[in-house]
């Protein structure tokens, strides 16, 4: 049987490896979710790939895939892992770009860490939107502990809208924890919200990388 490891930090991990089982009941999903490191994979990119470097060091070269359940990781790190270790494939969550109207207003949900990097304001810049990006470092360790409430993500979305006057129609969810809020998230901003998550492309590029046939589930 194929082996798969999904790497991450919290749920967001723990969710994109229930969703992968579900496409793909014809590998081994192996969990390996660091939840003692998850203050330095949230930090920065170099702390997260020091930490996913000795978590990740049993498993390399010994499983048919490793994917990054983690935006940060993938977007500064992932070619750093391919061309360390040429012997073992790697993929991972990119970071979401839509594809609908280009007059609506987008909002990008993420964390610190991750905006503050050069690939993420490329992506911003090449996105030709009206965007703009809230930074919510806390949600992700109150989502594992679920403690974040639909009150919360509201009044803090709420008064983003009203700082940056924007109407957001749409959400691009670019930490993987954020999944998990998708229905309090179309609760605040009204059932018509188009989400974007970076699951089913991941979904899509493991299969490719294992060479066989999954089903990804479209979005209601």
């Amino acid at each position: 049987m194929l082996k798969v490891v999904i790497y991450d930090s919290g749920y967001g991990g723990e969710n994109f490896a229930d969703a992968l089982e579900q496409a793909l009941p014809v590998v081994e999903v192996i969990r390996v979710i660091d939840w003692r490191n998850a203050d330095k994979i949230l930090l920065n990119s170099k702390s997260a790939r020091r930490a996913a470097v000795e978590a990740l060091r049993p498993y390399i070269g010994n499983v048919d895939l490793i994917i990054f359940a983690n935006h940060l990781l993938t977007i500064t790190s992932l070619n750093f892992f391919r061309k360390r270790y040429r012997n073992q494939k790697f993929i991972g969550l990119n970071l979401k770009e839509p594809t609908t109207f280009v007059d609506r207003d987008i909002l990008i949900l993420t964390t610190r860490a991750v905006a503050r990097t050069l690939e993420y304001k490329l992506f911003v810049h090449n996105l030709k939107r009206h965007t703009s990006t809230l930074t919510v470092d806390s949600w992700p360790a109150k989502i594992d502990d679920g403690e974040l409430s639909e009150d919360e993500i509201k009044a803090t979305i709420v008064s983003h809208m009203v700082t940056k006057n924007i109407q957001p129609e749409e959400v691009i969810l670019a930490c993987a924890q954020f999944n998990d809020i998708e229905q309090e998230l179309k609760n605040v901003l009204g059932k018509s919200l188009i989400i974007h998550d970076s699951f089913s492309d991941a979904i899509r590029e493991a299969c490719k990388a294992l060479k066989v046939r999954g089903s990804v589930k479209k979005k209601k």
